[in-house]
């Protein structure tokens, strides 16, 4: 497994843009699949992000599309969330997860090491 720490969280306004990094150690950055989940008060945790390792594609969930763009840097190990037009609704605990699985996957459960997360709160 990896270790991943996020950061990068804040407090901004609507409209804003934020840029969340995370940092990975442990194994082969590389081999892996990195992705951005999310979790509000009270909701279940959601995708956001995802960049697979074999073909190297992104995908991201429909209400963040346009908005938000993920990247990773093999050389520096680190996987970054770029966020623009920010929303009160993008509100959340923001996790960063790895997984060996070369496909994309949208679930929780097949990510196999997480971030301890780090806080977004847009205010209107």
């Amino acid at each position: 497994q990896v270790q991943l720490v996020e950061s990068g969280g804040g407090l901004v306004q609507a409209g804003d843009s934020l840029r969340l990094s995370c940092a990975a150690s442990g194994r082969t950055f590389s081999d892996y699949s990195m992705a951005w989940f999310r979790q509000a008060p009270g909701k279940e945790r959601e995708f956001v992000a995802a960049h697979t390792w074999r073909l190297k594609n992104t995908y991201y969930a429909d209400s963040v599309k346009g908005r938000f763009t993920i990247s990773r840097d093999n050389a520096k190990n680190t996987v970054s969330l770029q966020m623009n037009s920010l929303k009160p609704e993008d509100t959340a605990v923001y996790y960063c997860a790895a997984s060996k699985r070369y496909y994309f996957s949208h679930y929780s459960r097949d990510y196999d090491s997480w971030g301890q997360g780090t806080q977004v709160t847009v205010s209107s």
